[in-house]
């Protein structure tokens, strides 16, 4: 194991890992009281290097690991990829690619629904993981031996699992599974922190364009104050302070000071100013800023029988293939393929509709059934 604090010691391990037809990377990383990641270490291994990067070394220059992760002809390897990607992205301004998470592969693989890393490690290598440096400091320097050695071994038991989770995948023809997980995670809108589209992140509870606009401005707001001042959003104002904002407008700062959800003594900050222009923003004229979100339809009656017959399918297809049933479909997903055999959802398309879609639709036109046989549910056609 290396630690790389100089930009050429960076520059040769990156060179040599470029030759490989793989790279696992790993972060560690600081969020707790802030908006932006700070990034406080990097891991990288290949059957050649075993390596680990720090980012907050004096005068190190991080491009040949960015060139590294420009490189298409070697995968990046991670597991749980989404935090480490927005860092990523960040930092290139694209995503990586390609790139490969365990976690969904895994799932795909047979080995659980969100799997962590220290249970993978132990069912494919047989090694328990020791995660006592998980939560400590690691902005902190010097690091621990300790802190070292459960940051390297984050990407070396990576390295020696990636293969055999590969082969389980191939031999189970399954590979393809997950071309359209890879992609979603390659998709640079959810690494994007756009103050305009942080109105997605909340859950819409009323449609009408008063309430829309002012929540979508609010929480536009909000972000664009998160990052200036580097703080996480929840610190600049609850998620239940939007709702609450939304359905009450209140244009003053003693209508503020009102609110149940809104901090004592915020209607007297200085931000506070900028959140009541926002809210009068919206109520100028809701029609112009509220989002376009389309209603959910209601479900016809009757409904509720086909999805429970749905349910129970999906959990028998999921058993006999062995991965989790939210890899295939959740709860909504199951409730909209009742209601309609055209739902636009994941379990009608590739390899979900072979597995479950087209049997759910045979099931809905009367052409599958279930029934008891030594106690067990089975299919029938």
């Amino acid at each position: 194991m290396k630690i790389l604090t100089t930009t050429p010691e960076l520059a040769a391990a990156c060179k040599t890992a470029r030759e490989a037809d793989f790279v696992t990377v790993d972060t560690e990383f600081m969020r707790e009281r802030t908006f932006w990641s700070q990034l406080c270490l990097i891991q990288m291994a290949t059957h050649e290097v075993e390596a680990i990067v720090d980012p907050l070394a004096d005068g190190l220059d991080m491009s040949p690991f960015l060139e590294l992760l420009r490189d298409k002809s070697v995968t990046k390897v991670f597991h749980a990829a989404r935090q480490d990607m927005e860092i990523f992205y960040s930092m290139l301004g694209e995503v990586p690619f390609p790139i490969f998470d365990t976690q969904v592969a895994a799932m795909a693989a047979g080995y659980g629904d969100s799997i962590g890393y220290d249970k993978l490690v132990r069912a494919t290598l047989n090694i328990e993981v020791d995660k006592g440096s998980r939560f400590t400091d690691w902005s902190h320097r010097p690091l621990s031996p300790k802190q070292l050695t459960y940051a390297i071994g984050d990407v070396t038991h990576l390295r020696d699992l990636y293969p055999i989770l590969l082969q389980r995948l191939e031999q189970q023809n399954r590979l393809h599974w997950l071309d359209e997980e890879m992609a979603l995670l390659a998709n640079p809108e959810i690494y994007a922190f756009d103050p305009k589209l942080a109105w997605k992140r909340m859950k819409v509870r009323k449609y009408s364009a008063k309430w829309l606009a002012v929540m979508r401005l609010v929480a536009e707001w909000r972000e664009v104050e998160a990052q200036r001042v580097d703080r996480p959003r929840g610190r600049i104002l609850k998620d239940d302070a939007v709702y609450e904002i939304a359905q009450q407008t209140p244009t003053s700062p003693e209508a503020l000071g009102r609110l149940r959800a809104v901090p004592n003594g915020f209607e007297r900050s200085r931000s506070a100013e900028g959140l009541l222009t926002a809210i009068k923003k919206g109520l100028s004229d809701p029609e112009q800023y509220a989002p376009k979100v389309k209603q959910p339809q209601r479900n016809p009656p009757g409904l509720g029988p086909v999805v429970e017959m749905l349910k129970v399918l999906l959990r028998i297809r999921a058993e006999e293939i062995g991965i989790a049933p939210r890899l295939i479909a959740n709860a909504a997903d199951i409730e909209r393929l009742a209601a309609s055999d055209e739902a636009d959802i994941s379990a009608l398309k590739g390899w979900r509709r072979q597995e479950f879609g087209e049997d759910a639709l045979a099931m809905k036109a009367g052409k599958l059934g279930l029934r008891l046989k030594n106690g067990q549910i089975v299919l029938e056609r």
